[in-house]
């Protein structure tokens, strides 16, 4: 295992520094895990362009040059209600990066909602496979809004696409961005979970290795190391969710400095999608 000596920039002690080295060796050690049990070729890691995303895939490219290993496949999904600034934001550092990003649309619901945000989308117009995922998530109606926030929309543009990455490459082991104290769902996920299959939900394993890291430790550490951020942060967006849904929390006050320790970190998402988030877990949502 290669200890990490980094330097961080900013005021922090010498303990702070020790504590975030730890943690980040914590980190790489869990890719290092995954991938003695995993091969190469098995693996992908989820980059939605936020924060937490990012250091994973910074901690994976630092982890393959270090160890001389294949960086795996990185996959994104575009829920089609996108801020330009994401994308901007990924394109830019899929080039700086070199890295051969992999964008999956349900282009299938979009092309049914006349690729309009809000417009009415007939169930009898989308394909089978996406029938299919209505029926298993109950919806009975005959058209729903369409919206990526929603529920119904969560399922469709998410993780129903995620479900269908996993299919087609055949991957065994996904890497994914998810903290302990981002989101009560997730205060008891384990570094490795496994995903048994279901109907239309293919097996596989969730690696999380950065649960240990809370949102300040997110931002000591990309601040401190120099890891690229998005600039919505900048203009006080904490969490970034759908462009049409996503809320300010301090206008102007960077993520980094508003009070992130008695505030709660997604308030700024559609909460009928928080409060759904276990039920949307169960299906396959990332």
């Amino acid at each position: 295992m290669t200890k990490s000596a980094l330097d961080f920039k900013g005021n922090l002690t010498d303990s702070q520094k020790q504590m975030l080295n730890k943690k980040i060796d914590d980190s790489k050690q869990v890719i290092r895990d995954t991938y003695a049990k995993f091969k190469p070729e098995e693996l992908a890691a989820t980059w939605t362009g936020g924060k937490d995303s990012t250091l994973v895939l910074w901690l994976l490219r630092q982890v393959c040059e270090e160890d001389n290993l294949p960086l795996p496949i990185i996959f994104t999904i575009s829920e089609f209600d996108v801020f330009t600034e994401i994308e901007d934001f990924m394109k830019d550092y899929e080039k700086k990066w070199n890295i051969d990003l992999v964008w999956y649309l349900n282009e299938d619901v979009v092309k049914a909602a006349g690729s309009e945000l809000n417009s009415m989308v007939l169930v009898k117009d989308l394909n089978e496979r996406n029938q299919k995922e209505l029926e298993r998530i109950g919806y009975e109606e005959d058209e729903f809004m369409f919206e990526a926030e929603s529920y119904t929309g969560n399922h469709l543009m998410k993780t129903v696409m995620f479900n269908k990455f996993i299919e087609d490459r055949n991957i065994k082991g996904m890497f994914q961005g998810i903290r302990w104290d981002e989101h009560e769902a997730r205060v008891n996920d384990e570094y490795f979970m496994e995903h048994e299959a279901s109907d239309l939900s293919p097996a596989h394993t969730r690696i999380c290795p950065i649960l240990h890291i809370t949102e300040r430790d997110i931002w000591h550490i990309t601040q401190g190391i120099g890891i690229p951020y998005n600039s919505l942060y900048q203009h006080g967006y904490r969490s970034l969710g759908a462009k049409s849904s996503s809320k300010i929390a301090m206008k102007d006050v960077p993520a980094w400095e508003q009070d992130l320790e008695n505030t709660g970190e997604r308030d700024g998402r559609r909460q009928d999608k928080e409060e759904a988030m276990e039920k949307l877990r169960s299906l396959g949502y990332m």
